[in-house]
Parts: structure tokens; sequence; C-alpha cells
């Protein structure tokens, strides 16, 4: 069972429309009452828990949960624990009822409130189907998720912070737009790296934009400029020159793997910074 939450319910399109009311006084509740929800057909379903790796370990948390199927989907075919977050009573009792037809009730749950009071923290795995300018209100508190944490949005980017990997779904019962097809982006949670990291006799500095990171290792003989990509808690400079791997362990950032022009750190690990230098 879930321990009690303090969860956020709100459905998709109707979250979109809270937000976007609290920007714009004139539209009136009944109008926000009036916005349709839209569910995720089943192949789009599958695909975003799919593409998140969901299974038995995962507690999967999905903003504006609708009739409950994504929940649902994942606790019955991948074996995860969930929690749905939904804002109208009909469809957290039709969410309920859903789940105890399919079987899954004890694993899966759903709450009713709003999802900008929504406690984030215990899900990892985190799917939404909203709106830009909702994911973007978001976007600060998942990025302040333990790093690892794998969030899915169906359709709606989350602007500059680019998706590490969008897949697009046939989707012919989709029941909006001429396309009928989706797009599935995936993120995972990066860890917080810049700033100045010490290990003996060397240092290295990084700059982060996100899963984006540029670092400069600097030793008395020695100074190397490169990119890399951050996966969570590992960070990746890849070829042609060589291969670089370091994993952030509890505060220690440990390289794992340095070959070609990254040899130079191989077998280091490096510390934060308090100060300003490196002693």
């Amino acid at each position: 069972m879930l321990e009690p939450l303090r969860l956020a319910l709100s459905s998709p399109i109707r979250k979109a429309a809270l937000a976007f009311a609290a920007a714009m006084p004139a539209l009136s509740a009944s109008a926000q009452d009036e916005v349709p929800f839209v569910v995720s057909p089943e192949p789009v379903t599958l695909a975003m828990l799919t593409m998140a790796s969901v299974g038995p370990r995962d507690v999967v948390l999905d903003l504006g949960s609708g009739d409950g199927r994504i929940v649902i989907t994942a606790a019955k075919r991948f074996g995860a624990r969930g929690l749905g977050v939904e804002l109208s009573p009909q469809l957290v009792e039709k969410s309920r009822d859903n789940a105890r037809r399919a079987g899954v009730a004890e694993r899966a749950q759903f709450r009713m409130q709003d999802l900008f009071e929504t406690d984030l923290s215990q899900a990892s795995v985190i799917t939404m189907y909203l709106l830009p300018e909702v994911n973007l209100q978001l976007r600060p508190k998942l990025l302040a998720l333990k790093p690892g944490t794998r969030i899915v949005s169906h359709d709606w980017d989350m602007g500059d912070w680019k998706p590490d990997r969008t897949l697009v779904v046939d989707a012919p019962d989709k029941p909006v737009g001429l396309e009928k097809k989706s797009r599935v982006h995936f993120w995972r949670v990066p860890a917080r790296l810049a700033g100045l990291w010490c290990a003996q006799d060397a240092a290295l500095r990084l700059e982060q934009t996100f899963q984006q990171l540029n670092g400069q290792f600097m030793r008395a003989d020695a100074s190397l400029p490169f990119d890399a990509r951050i996966d969570g808690t590992a960070v990746n400079a890849g070829r042609p020159q060589g291969r670089l791997r370091m994993v952030l362990q509890r505060e220690t950032l440990r390289v794992d793997l340095a070959q070609g022009r990254y040899r130079a750190l191989h077998g280091l690990a490096f510390v934060r910074s308090s100060g300003a230098g490196c002693p």
C-alpha cells in the first residue's frame, strides 16, 4: 500500500485551464468547468510506461489521471504501484471503480486535490498530459526532484529543457487533432552538478544547462575542456577522441571510465568545493 499522501489531483486539460485562470482572472469558473477531459489512447499509455522503463519497484504518479488508465496499466501490466491525482470527483470515483474491476485497487490509488499542491518527491516516475504553460509552471518542481526521477509527457514538451528522447506513436483513436499521432517525451531529472569540484592536485569546473554540461579539468600540467551529458547521476562524454564517465555517489563525483583524451582523469574522485577554490 502507498503511504498516506498529500497529493494534487487534476485532469490534463482542466489543470491547464486553472493555471490559465490564475493569470487571466476574467476566465470564469464555469468556463473552466467546460474544459473537456482528453484521454490518452492505449498505445500512448503503453508507450509512456515502456519509455520510462516502469517496473515493480516503481511508484508512478500521474498528474491529471482522468479515468485512471495510466496508473491502472502501470499496476496491472508493469507491476508498479501508482497514484493518480485529479480535480474531478466523478473521475476519481470512476478511476477507483476501474481499479477495483482490474483487480489492482491496492496498488492503484486516486486522490482529489490540486496538482500544484502535490508532493512529487516519492514518485520514481511522473506521467502527465498537460498543456505547455502548465508544464513550464511545473518545471522548477520537477527539476528539484531526486536525480534520476523519470518524467514522461504526452504531446507537450517543457520549453528549452529538451527531452532526452521523443517517440512518435500512432494513435488512431486519439479524440483530438487530425494527425492521429502522439508524441511521447521523456526526461530523466539531472543531478545538479554546476560549480567547482576538487580532487587531489586537480579541479573540475562545471557549467550546467539542464542535462547539458560544459566542463574544464584543471591540473598544474594540464587543462582539458569537454562537453558532456548528464543522465540522472551519471556524466558521459563521448567520442571521437575518447570516453569519459563520471558517477555521483552521495557527495562525490567519481571517474569510473577515462579513455583517450580523458585518461588524465582516470581514478579521480572529486568533492564539491565549499569556497571559491580548491585547497
